[in-house]
């Protein structure tokens, strides 16, 4: 899959921080993950209720933001890939896939819109993920069955 190379810089401090996020989170790296949260930030991974955040308020502050990387981030083991990188103002819109490998081989992807903003130190102050949850839970019962996940 073509893509965006996150493994080098950019001059966009958003777009940065979005590629430092995508390397933790490609290295399991909580510590330097948590690093690149302002304090008060807010992450919404998905975006809305679902079973991740029930509330559907996201998970604000580097206490809260830890909870969900061992929830959900320390649990994945999927290939990230940043299919396009779109850096404006102090924000950046990610079109990502992460294709998830099963116990039993089989592959699927998630594909998702990632927002992150930054604040002047360059901080994430909000990430805001969109995908759908359910989507993801249909397809995992569809491999379950043995049938092919649904296309996006």
């Amino acid at each position: 899959m073509s893509g965006v190379d996150y493994s080098k810089d950019s001059n966009f401090p958003a777009q940065q921080a979005s590629f430092l996020s995508m390397r933790n989170v490609s290295a399991g790296n909580r510590a330097a993950w948590l690093e690149l949260f302002a304090d008060d930030a807010l992450v919404q991974d998905p975006v809305g209720v679902s079973p991740l955040d029930p509330a559907g308020l996201g998970h604000r502050g580097k206490e809260a933001i830890g909870r969900f990387w061992d929830k959900v981030i320390a649990r994945q083991h999927g290939l990230y890939a940043i299919r396009e990188s779109h850096p404006c103002a102090d924000e950046c819109a990610n079109v990502l896939t992460v294709t998830q490998t099963l116990p039993d081989g089989n592959k699927f992807d998630i594909n998702f819109v990632v927002v992150y903003r930054v604040d002047a130190a360059g901080r994430i102050v909000s990430l805001k993920a969109y995908w759908q949850f359910e989507k993801m839970m249909q397809n995992l019962a569809r491999l379950s069955a043995g049938q092919q996940p649904l296309q996006e």
